[in-house]
Order: C-alpha cells, then sequence, then structure tokens
C-alpha cells in the first residue's frame, strides 16, 4: 500500500457509495413487494390526478410528486407510486452529511448520514410512501442552510431556506417545527443567531411559496385545518390527562429511531445540556421541543409513532456527534441492529401474505393484504350486473376502488352528506344529485334499500377480516343534502 494511501482515503466518496448501495437495494426490490397500496398511497396517487394547491387533508407536494413520477415512467404501478420513498430518503441522508459537516468532521458527518439511511422509520418510508418522506430532504436542506447562515449572511442562502421551508410546508404542515425550534434557538444561542435580513428574506420567501395552499384552504372553508384538529382531537372527546398514551408515543420512538440509537439520542441530549458546546445544544434545540410537543399532544389526547420524525434530522447528527470519538463502538452496535430491518423489510414486503405477527393469530403486514382482491371482486360484480358507477360510504374501499378502476369506465362515487364532508371522496366525488339509474352500493353494511342482486365478497385481512357486502340499488336510494 502507498505511504500515502490513507491520506486520499474519503469518507465521503465511501458514504455516497454505500448510500448509493442501499437505495439501490431497497428500489431493486420494490417490484416485488406484494403488499397492496395503504389507503392513504392510494389517496396520494388519487390527489395526483387531479392537481391542486391542496386536498382535505394534507398539503399538496405528494400528489404533485406522484403525478411527475407516474408521468415520467409511464405507469400507475404501485413500484412507481412507492419509489420516491426510497430516493427522497437517500436525498435525505445526503443533506444531512452536509449539515453535519459545518459542524463535525467529515467522517462524523458521514456516520449521521448513513445512520439515518438506517432508521427504522426510513426502512418503511423508503417501502411505503408518506408525506414525512417527502418532507424530510426539505427539513434537512433548512437545517444545512440555516448552520451555514450562522456563519456568514447570504441573501442567496437566505431565499433557498425560505424556499426549502416553504416546499417543506407544502409536503407537510409540520415543517413549521424548524421555525419554531428555530426561533427558540436563536432566542437562547447567540452563536445559533442569523442577520435580520437574511431572516427578513427567508421569511418573505417562505410566504410567498405557500401562499397559493393558504389561499385554497381560505376558499375551502379550512378544511385541511379541520381535519387537522380531528387528528389533535382535543375537541372530539372531553379533554382528559392521558399519561398512558403519553408513555405508549414515547415507547414508539425505541421503534422509531431503533433502541440502541433512541437511547444514545436521549443520552446525547442530557450530554449537551451540561456542556458548553453551543453546536450540540442547538442540535438539541431542533430535536427535543418537537419530541415533547409530541408527548404533550398524547398526554391530552393522542399521537402517532411518526408524528415526531422531523426531529430526528438534527438528533440523528447530535448523537453521532456526542458518541463519534466517545464510543463510536456503540454507534456501530446500533446503526448493524437498524441496518438488519433495512435489509429485511423489502423482503419481508415481497410476500407479505407469509409473515404473521407476535400473537401467531393475525398477518404481521394484514393492513395491507387484501385490498386489491376485494377491489377487484367489487368491480367484477358490477361489470356483471352492467352497472355505470359504483357508490360506498367507506374511505379505504372508496381509495382502493379508485387506483382500482383508473383504466376502466366504470365510474366512483361517494354517498352524498348533508353536513361537512368526512373525508377527500366525500368532498370531491359525491355521488350527484342528478345521476340516475341503478349503481352498485359497496361497504361494510348495506343501506335498507330495495336491491336487485346482492353478494359478499371474501374477508380481506386488510378489513380486520371483515367482507364487503355489495348490492344493485337505484341511485335515488339516498337522500341529497
Amino acid at each position: 500500500m502507498p505511504r500515502n494511501a490513507a491520506s486520499t482515503f474519503d469518507p465521503l466518496v465511501v458514504g455516497l457509495g454505500l448510500v448509493l448501495a442501499l437505495t439501490a437495494y431497497r428500489l431493486a426490490l420494490l417490484p416485488a413487494a406484494t403488499a397492496d397500496l395503504f389507503v392513504d398511497e392510494t389517496q396520494y396517487w388519487q390527489w395526483g390526478q387531479a392537481l391542486d394547491w391542496g386536498y382535505y387533508s394534507k398539503p399538496p407536494l405528494i400528489g404533485w410528486v406522484i403525478r411527475a413520477v407516474t408521468e415520467l415512467a409511464g405507469s400507475d404501478s404501485a413500484f412507481w407510486i412507492r419509489a420516491p420513498g426510497a430516493v427522497f430518503h437517500a436525498a435525505t441522508a445526503l443533506l444531512i452529511i452536509g449539515a453535519a459537516s459545518e459542524i463535525a468532521p467529515r467522517g462524523a458527518a458521514v456516520w449521521a448520514g448513513l445512520a439515518y439511511l438506517c432508521l427504522p422509520f426510513v426502512s418503511v418510508g423508503a417501502a411505503l410512501i408518506s408525506t414525512d418522506t417527502i418532507l424530510l430532504p426539505f427539513y434537512a436542506s433548512a437545517l444545512w442552510l440555516w448552520l451555514r447562515l450562522t456563519r456568514a449572511p447570504s441573501a442567496m442562502q437566505a431565499g433557498l431556506l425560505g424556499l426549502c421551508l416553504g416546499l417543506g410546508f407544502l409536503a407537510k404542515y409540520a415543517a413549521i417545527y424548524f421555525g419554531l425550534c428555530a426561533t427558540l434557538a436563536a432566542l437562547t444561542i447567540p452563536q445559533a443567531r442569523i442577520a435580520w435580513r437574511d431572516l427578513a428574506l427567508a421569511l418573505a420567501v417562505f410566504a410567498l411559496v405557500i401562499s397559493p395552499n393558504v389561499i385554497w384552504n381560505l376558499q375551502n372553508d379550512l378544511v385541511t385545518l379541520s381535519h387537522t384538529a380531528d387528528n389533535v382531537n382535543w375537541l372530539g372527546e372531553a379533554l382528559q390527562l392521558r399519561p398512558d398514551r403519553a408513555w405508549e408515543f414515547f415507547g414508539s420512538q425505541f421503534f422509531v429511531m431503533g433502541p440502541l440509537l433512541f437511547a444514545a439520542f436521549l443520552w446525547a441530549v442530557w450530554q449537551a445540556l451540561r456542556g458548553t458546546d453551543w453546536r450540540a445544544k442547538f442540535l438539541v434545540v431542533l430535536s427535543l421541543p418537537i419530541l415533547l410537543l409530541v408527548v404533550g399532544q398524547a398526554f391530552l389526547s393522542r399521537a402517532y409513532a411518526n408524528w415526531a420524525v422531523t426531529a430526528y434530522v438534527a438528533g440523528i447528527i447530535l448523537t453521532v456527534l456526542i458518541f463519534y470519538d466517545r464510543a463510536r463502538l456503540l454507534l456501530v452496535v446500533a446503526m448493524v441492529l437498524n441496518l438488519a430491518l433495512a435489509f429485511a423489510l423489502p423482503l419481508v414486503l415481497t410476500d407479505a401474505e407469509r409473515w404473521q405477527a407476535v400473537d401467531g393469530e393475525r398477518l404481521l403486514l394484514r393492513r395491507y393484504v387484501g385490498r386489491a382482491d376485494t377491489s377487484a371482486w367489487i368491480l367484477s360484480m358490477a361489470n356483471r350486473e352492467g352497472v355505470a358507477a359504483i357508490v360506498s360510504g367507506h374511505r379505504d374501499l372508496l381509495a382502493d376502488l379508485f387506483y382500482a378502476a383508473r383504466d376502466s369506465e366504470i365510474q366512483i362515487f361517494a354517498v352524498p352528506t348533508s353536513g361537512p364532508p368526512e373525508h377527500f371522496y366525500a368532498q370531491r366525488y359525491p355521488l350527484p344529485a342528478t345521476f340516475t339509474g341503478p349503481v352498485l352500493y359497496a361497504d361494510f353494511n348495506l343501506p335498507g334499500c330495495d336491491s336487485t342482486a346482492q353478494d359478499s365478497s371474501a374477508a380481506a385481512p386488510a378489513y380486520r377480516g371483515a367482507s364487503v357486502e355489495a348490492a344493485v340499488m337505484e341511485a335515488w336510494c339516498w337522500a341529497r343534502p
């Protein structure tokens, strides 16, 4: 070996190679996945078929991304709908390497990016498309740009900061966490402040980018805000303290980040708060408040395990920053554990009907099994009975039916409602009052209307083992709003 071989070794090149290799592995196995598209995934695809500045439950960017990818690919297959997941997470890993390089040695920065790419929630997000996946590259970009702006003012970087935060907001409203945490950091850590001019420019660009979505919400009765309030669920039931749900959410983070890495993250937070390194404190402020806010939300009502994933953009950098020189072996072990899942999950998805949960009584991936078969059965009955439309009141059925019927002439409608719509399909595709003639109604319970044909599907794991009932009835069965 040449004497200067060690000096030519570049961890960034190795890191880039490993990011590309893991991403290629995920994409290579994705076409073999037998897991049906989940209700959210088919809904995001449907959003892409009707491009808009906003939708019932989320901002629009995920629909735009799926539409762009499927148009370029010339295919609406599950592979192309899900493929952006692996690519977006790979981009996030590389952006985390860039952000970490601002405050840590290049070797540690590469470890941070690789550790992120192996996180359990990333492994899931690389296989099943979600709004978190679309948000996180922009969130990591914002962190990188903010760190650069703390070193020197730059109008161009400030504009990019506003653009990234705006696009992140159009992916998922959780992007607002960055603004809250960065403000707290600027108030408490002098070294984390950026120039007032840069801040004003970033805010101006951010406001400009999100303005079409804000206008859309105002024009649509703030439907997305109403849905978000329903998710938060402070008004849906009597407000009460739920420490059990807070502990449940906190415990779920050991699976979101990985058991050893989440424990290491908590220890890193403790060490950073006790120390004097402003960089570590900055990363704490960019991560811990998000986790605490969502724990508080769970304590008051409920919270899903993925609601705090933005915390782990800065959180993984903090963890590596603290442990890279002190206990690198721990990082190796933690990453190996997470990497095992990263390699196993794509394989598991290729045989979704095989794997049993721990109790041995249900499928591990049951919510991804049986949707396509149920929709195919409903469509075959509609064709057999010669009806022009299928109607349902159930969001899960409607989501998969729209996808399954994408090349069919049969129309899909939601049951019309007299009050506020309960989901996207009731808002956008209610059965028109002018529609006449027979339709096929499909749901888990049939309404009390006369029917000329009736049948039921096989039980589907995705619907908790329930069978779908379908009957041909007249469109005037439902009272019009």
